[in-house]
């Protein structure tokens, strides 16, 4: 019998040691950047019972999941598509009082027609702050915390509000509303004027191309003929537009025919993006039905930014990995080598023990103890910095050897 061949399912893949290191300091910088803002952070399993988490998910979401029988029990689970219905799960059922606060940070598992894709996301939600406060100080965080991660790459915020788009749906009959929902999505102005009903057609059209400078993009909007609903609605995006660029937000377009999650957004929603990069890098908005459905209802917004995505842009735009802390590889004398790494590791430097291997530099600990650098240049190390690592305080040697402590 021949031996299957060793692989990975489509989708998912190992991460070696240099782009591991990437991708993590992304996540930490990111949850760094969540907790500075008083986000604390909570972890949520990887999967669930199918029935409850599809309470939390938008049918697109929902048609992602990947489910499985749980063997133990014979009930059907899914692997989590998104991390943001477990937290409003967590929000209903285990946490009282308001606001909340929290953060997460994992893998979640979307079936795709290209097979499934695992996706790091880390991310938060504020729960209890109604907009326009609460929005405005989410996005002003998703611009925080991607500067944190990434801050040589300069980020866009295209931000719109979900109902000016869903009253415009809304006058579509069912029959027609996918294919000029789809029209809207690709910003055919065109195709809408043929194709979209009399009633709600200058409408649509005009959703098609409101994009640009919000200032711009607002002031158009409020010359079309809506309802008291959607003026309000503009009004209350204005204010969250002005009141996150007092925050910091940076740099914001406005998108009001952004139709991607209809059905999961209540007010604001948003997308951040790279100039060069396709895909949206992270995403949000306000979802204030998503808590209710878990037994508790609650004002909530918030985001989640992909790890993966942000890593292949900064690979993209040539950002440089980050630097490994340099290592060193202390050599003889048994005893005395793992005393003096002990102490190097304590005073935050990489050290292993060992005749063989890579490291940045080499302390030999034979005779005169000597280090010798990548480059093979040697140098003798004081008696005092080796007495003081082998008493435990490792700081002189590791300042003699160049290391680079971390704090």
């Amino acid at each position: 019998m021949t031996d299957s061949p060793i692989r990975l399912p489509a989708g998912v893949r190992d991460f070696l040691p240099r782009a591991a290191a990437r991708r993590r300091a992304i996540a930490e910088a990111l949850l760094g950047e969540l907790e500075r803002w008083g986000y604390d952070r909570i972890i949520t399993p990887a999967f669930e019972y199918a029935d409850v988490l599809a309470r939390g998910l938008g049918e697109d979401a929902r048609a992602a999941a990947i489910r499985f029988v749980e063997p133990g029990t014979g009930e059907v689970v899914a692997l989590r598509p998104d991390i943001t219905p477990q937290i409003a799960r967590v929000a209903a059922t285990r946490l009282l009082g308001e606001p909340l606060r929290l953060s997460y940070e994992g893998s979640v598992l979307r079936r795709h027609k290209r097979g499934q894709r695992e996706i790091i996301q880390a991310g938060v939600e504020l729960i209890g702050v109604p907009p326009p406060d609460g929005d405005a100080e989410v996005l002003a965080l998703a611009a925080a915390a991607f500067r944190a991660a990434c801050p040589r790459l300069p980020l866009t915020l295209d931000v719109g509000h979900a109902i000016p788009a869903a009253v415009a749906l809304a006058g579509v009959p069912e029959p027609r509303r996918v294919e000029v929902r789809e029209m809207l999505g690709r910003k055919d102005a065109g195709a809408l004027a043929g194709a979209a009903p009399r009633s709600v057609r200058p409408l649509l059209v005009a959703l098609a191309e409101l994009y640009g400078a919000p200032a711009d993009v607002l002031r158009r909007a409020r010359r079309l003929p809506w309802d008291g609903r959607v003026r309000a609605a503009l009004d209350e995006l204005d204010r969250i537009l002005d009141l996150a660029g007092e925050q910091g937000a940076g740099d914001m377009r406005c998108d009001l025919g952004e139709v991607h999650g209809f059905e999961y957004y209540t007010g604001v929603r948003f997308a951040g993006f790279v100039e060069g990069i396709g895909d949206a890098i992270l995403a949000g908005g306000r979802y204030d039905d998503l808590v209710a459905r878990y037994g508790r209802p609650a004002r909530a917004t918030g985001f989640s930014a992909d790890v993966e995505a942000i890593a292949q842009a900064e690979q993209t735009r040539g950002v440089p990995e980050p630097a490994a802390a340099p290592t060193v590889r202390v050599v003889g004398g048994r005893g005395r080598a793992h005393r003096i790494a002990a102490a190097l590791r304590r005073a935050g430097a990489r050290a292993v023990v060992g005749a063989e291997g890579a490291a940045d530099v080499v302390l030999d600990l034979t005779a005169r103890a000597r280090a010798r650098d990548a480059a093979g240049a040697a140098r003798r190390i004081s008696p005092a910095a080796l007495r003081a690592a082998e008493a435990g305080k490792g700081r002189a040697l590791a300042a003699e050897l160049g290391l680079t402590r971390r704090t």
